[in-house]
């Protein structure tokens, strides 16, 4: 699906998946959701809407912040750039919630950890193509994952690919030397 997202400072075009573009489109209807009321207005699990909804998110077309309820997440619109600040998740848990270090350690593990979980699908492939190609820019990485992964269909961030290989790097799986990823021998 293509869509072009016009803000009151700016207008983007994206391709999309259908269901990222129901997700966007919810947001016509009013600036913020809880991600309890999305999965239902959608009809779609909560693990699939965080999985889906975090491409927005990636985009800066929305923040997230947490709810009342830990589980269930606030995702508001962001009609300006200046509002970035003033609507992200770590202002909110600061000023609003007081959220203890340790809570919030604990989500962005989980998060981090949710992140892992849904790339290791791509490491076989990655572990391929630096087989077959000797050395890869994370650029050249990037796009061959999205050219040839169709099921599951790739559809992460450059950050959460480098987040994944630096962890990689850590499990010394790969290497990292000059910009370039390379099997660890």
């Amino acid at each position: 699906v293509k869509l072009e997202l016009q803000f009151e400072d700016r207008s983007t075009q994206f391709t999309v998946v259908p269901v990222e573009a129901a997700i966007i489109m919810r947001f016509q209807e009013k600036p913020s959701w809880t991600s309890k009321a999305l999965t239902t207005e959608i009809g779609i699990p909560v693990n699939s809407l965080n999985r889906r909804i975090g491409f927005w998110t990636s985009k800066g077309v929305l923040t997230e912040s947490v709810g009342p309820d830990a589980d269930d997440h606030i995702f508001t619109i962001v009609d300006s750039m200046s509002d970035v600040n003033k609507n992200s998740i770590v202002n909110e848990s600061c000023e609003a919630f007081q959220m203890n270090e340790d809570e919030g350690e604990s989500s962005v593990a989980s998060v981090e950890e949710q992140l892992k979980k849904e790339m290791t699908v791509y490491e076989k492939f990655i572990i391929g193509m630096l087989t077959n190609f000797g050395n890869m820019t994370l650029d050249k990485i990037h796009n061959t994952l999205k050219m040839f992964c169709a099921e599951p269909s790739y559809d992460k961030s450059l950050q959460q690919l480098q987040s994944f290989l630096s962890g990689l790097v850590s499990d010394e799986k790969l290497e990292m030397r000059d910009g370039l990823y390379l099997l660890k021998k």
